[in-house]
């Protein structure tokens, strides 16, 4: 079997599916409590580094991506499937689990 070596350039979403570069999480509380990797909540904000085509709509035809390339989203907390790429990590979502767009 031959090996595959992935980047984000060579990952492309299919259809309504989106590639998110995951925000760092927060390494201390508000009162400057350090806290362990343990106690980190997953973050819920990223960068999109990929977008799919779009979704297909019953004529055949695409459906236009609400989001592009450079935008930073708010997720669900338990939506999509998380990947880890040169030590980053990413998280691969359908746009439906996409809640706002962040400025």
């Amino acid at each position: 079997m031959a090996a595959v070596s992935l980047s984000v350039s060579t990952v492309k979403p299919l259809g309504d599916r989106v590639f998110v570069k995951i925000s760092a999480s927060e390494e201390t509380t508000s009162g400057g409590i350090i806290l362990p990797d343990t106690a980190k909540e997953k973050p819920q904000v990223g960068e999109i580094v990929q977008v799919g085509p779009g979704k297909r709509n019953d004529d055949g035809s695409r459906q236009a991506m609400e989001v592009q390339i450079g935008d930073k989203v708010l997720y669900s907390k338990y939506a999509g499937t998380d990947i880890k790429l040169g030590g980053d990590e990413y998280v691969l979502l359908t746009e439906k689990d996409i809640l706002a767009v962040v400025s």
